[in-house]
């Protein structure tokens, strides 16, 4: 399936550092990619959609082609997974979680220069919904450890690698799934890496920062409601769901939530100051996010907790007021500021409305230490001398929140080195998404070498 040059070992297998080392899994990683992003998993959140079967099964295809025993499991009709250990040299040792997803938001055809389901290859970019979230990362797994175990090269300690379904709309299906009813295939794992992070921002051809995702932010999916009292379009009526429904939406949407600077985002700020040379005032940071460019979108989230009105509901006929009203809201808290979030939503909305969560999870937050950090940190500077590691937090959320109930501690690390000019940020569920291909290799060289440190 895969349309990836024929592969050949270079220097694999050696064990020696350098250029060749993982070429194998270079030459093959954009195929990989492109066969990922081919299979249309597009998860609508509400049952919909072709499910990630297909995609699973290709992995599982994939890693039984070296020798490998993978698990295809469904949590539903057509929501299905994979699972794989694949054995270190020093079993004993904790195991380590590599995790992707293989589910992707829709795309509408229209919208894009190539095709969201193409793959096609442009502009020095692999093209297609899934490019960054996440296929891109799926693709690097794969292709490193195929080339590891046709090379014989086993990590230094287990891994699990497990490839998810429902990662989309809150893990329900995959990450949580696996958690709840097949804890067994994570024994033993006490460490984790998955997706938004690892990836670079210039700040000049002398300095790149790689955020290294260590936090990220709990989240309230809400359904908003106001009741009123049902009537004829042509009367008056001074309790009208509707406008007592918009009127509480446009506070919110108007709000803004106080500055709250925890522990991950004051690192990162400190990082940051000294590799712009200014000092940075949270308070203060239009001047600052203007000049990050589009990882602004995410480090701005991160200041303070947000809430943004996503959907309205309400009406069957343009002559009769409806006795109900709704509305969803995406409602994002810090870590550590929890019931402040949901004390200040209930103080903005006002009495008439009721909240409804509809998936909610916690925020994550963990240190920037430790053997993994430093093997993160030592495999970006050998590929790329230029590069400095420093801890961020991610605005939205990912499958880690799930595994964080077993015990394991979870980073984004999923590598790229990005042009200047990209957009990353806003590749995320956005239209025209894309990976330049030398970021893929790269990323299989960081990544390679992380295996052999970690």
């Amino acid at each position: 399936m895969s349309e990836s040059s024929p592969t050949t070992a270079g220097s694999a297998g050696t064990g020696e550092p350098g250029p060749g080392r993982a070429a194998a899994a270079e030459s093959e990683v954009v195929g990989l990619c492109r066969d990922l992003i081919r299979i249309d998993t597009s998860n609508y959140g509400d049952g919909r959609g072709p499910g990630e079967r297909k995609a699973a099964e290709y992995v599982a295809e994939q890693l039984a082609e070296v020798g490998l025993e993978p698990e295809v499991f469904e949590s539903r009709p057509g929501r299905a997974s994979t699972v794989v250990r694949v054995p270190g040299e020093d079993s004993s040792r904790p195991g380590l979680l590599i995790h992707g997803h293989l589910d992707v938001v829709p795309a509408n055809a229209d919208d894009w220069t190539h095709h969201p389901f193409s793959g096609e290859i442009a502009d020095g970019c692999v093209w297609g919904r899934g490019a960054v979230d996440m296929k891109d990362m799926d693709a690097m797994t794969l292709a490193v450890v195929r080339e590891r175990m046709r090379s014989g090269r086993r990590p230094p300690r287990d891994i699990v690698l497990a490839f998810l379904a429902d990662e989309e709309a809150g893990g329900t299906y995959g990450s949580r799934y696996l958690v709840d009813h097949r804890p067994e295939l994570l024994e033993g794992v006490t460490e984790a890496i998955g997706e938004v992070g690892g990836f670079s921002f210039t700040v000049n051809e002398n300095l790149r920062l790689y955020l290294i995702e260590t936090a990220q932010k709990g989240m309230h999916w809400m359904r908003l409601t106001v009741d009123g009292t049902a009537g004829h379009g042509s009367m008056t009526n001074d309790d009208n769901a509707i406008t007592e429904l918009c009127e509480a939406v446009g506070r919110l949407g108007r709000h803004k939530f106080p500055v709250r600077v925890t522990k991950t985002v004051r690192a990162f700020l400190d990082e940051l100051s000294d590799a712009l040379g200014v000092e940075l005032d949270p308070e203060n940071m239009d001047e600052t996010l203007a000049r990050l460019g589009g990882i602004a979108k995410i480090i701005g989230a991160t200041l303070q907790n947000t809430a943004q009105p996503t959907q309205l509901g309400a009406g069957y006929k343009v002559n009769v007021i409806p006795g109900q009203a709704t509305a969803h809201v995406d409602g994002r808290f810090l870590p550590g500021h929890e019931e402040e979030f949901l004390a200040d939503l209930d103080r903005v909305l006002g009495p008439r409305v009721r909240r409804e969560d509809e998936h909610a999870d916690k925020a994550l937050e963990t240190t920037f230490d430790g053997a993994l950090v430093e093997a993160m940190q030592s495999s970006l500077r050998a590929e790329d001398p230029a590069a400095r590691a420093v801890p961020y937090m991610l605005s939205g959320g990912t499958d880690a929140k799930q595994f964080d109930d077993l015990g394991i501690r979870c980073f984004g690390f999923a590598p790229l080195k990005l042009p200047p000019e990209l957009d990353f940020a806003g590749m995320f569920h956005g239209v025209d998404e894309r990976v330049p291909v030398d970021g893929l290799t790269f990323g299989v060289r960081v990544l390679d070498r992380f295996i052999d440190q970690c």
